[in-house]
């Protein structure tokens, strides 16, 4: 039978948003929510934090998560990226006789994340050719209708690109954003890559409306993310 590992890295040293991934979200610290949201999916035969820091490897285990090493100073960083964490994790588990077919590494601040939407990444993941599935997110407004600002010459507006922006707005091509939530990935294909890089060569996406999706990386972003979990909190009553 095949495996899948959540991987949710959580490290301690966060510059915009001091101590983020643990910082209070609505009466709980923000990274429960994805430890919930994967125990819950029944997903995955282990869920795991990777921190270096042990305040939050407590709160993530008191929650239900296994915190198995402390991440070492190299990959913990402002430079180390996920999949640099991806392969750390996995080597370790490789080490003691663990293999896993699937992995996912899901964002500790992304209170937002549900479920569902976990089971319908995996879903496609198996179903599919893709190296790497993802949840994006509609722009709100075409991105054909942007400019670009030349400071040079006091403000002036261009449009990008020109060749679009005579069109009509219903004739204007879809545009998405990775809604950075969570990245599912096959194994096999993270360690044929050179580079270690989760985002693999064949991605697919799984689209998530306006409200289910909010980055954060500033004060503003957070709060935001209050707004929108509100809602889906009043959806779900």
């Amino acid at each position: 039978m095949k495996s899948s590992l959540a991987i949710i890295p959580a490290r301690g040293g966060s510059k915009r948003i001091p101590r983020k991934n643990i910082k209070n979200f609505l009466g709980m610290p923000v990274i429960y929510y994805s430890i919930e949201a994967a125990l819950k999916s029944n997903l995955f035969d282990e869920v795991m934090v990777s921190t270096d820091d042990e305040e939050i490897a407590k709160i993530s285990m008191k929650f239900g998560a296994k915190v198995p090493f402390l991440r070492s100073k190299i990959n913990s960083d402002d430079f180390s990226g996920t999949g640099d964490v991806a392969l750390e994790v996995l080597n370790f588990y490789s080490k003691i006789g663990k293999y896993f077919d699937y992995c996912c590494c899901i964002y500790a601040a992304a209170p937002l994340i549900q479920k569902k939407n976990l089971v319908e990444g995996f879903d496609l993941l198996k179903s599919s050719q893709y190296d790497v599935v993802l949840p994006i997110c509609p722009f709100s407004s075409s991105i054909w209708r942007s400019y670009n600002l030349d400071f040079e010459q006091k403000g002036l507006l261009k449009n990008f690109p020109e060749n679009e922006v005579i069109k009509r707005s219903q004739d204007l091509p879809n545009a998405y954003f990775d809604a950075g939530q969570f990245y599912w990935f096959k194994t096999s294909q993270f360690f044929r890559l050179e580079n270690k890089n989760i985002f693999g060569t064949k991605k697919g996406g799984i689209i998530l409306n306006e409200v289910e999706a909010q980055d954060i990386d500033s004060i503003v972003d957070w709060e935001m993310a209050l707004m929108k979990h509100q809602i889906l909190q009043n959806r779900l009553k």
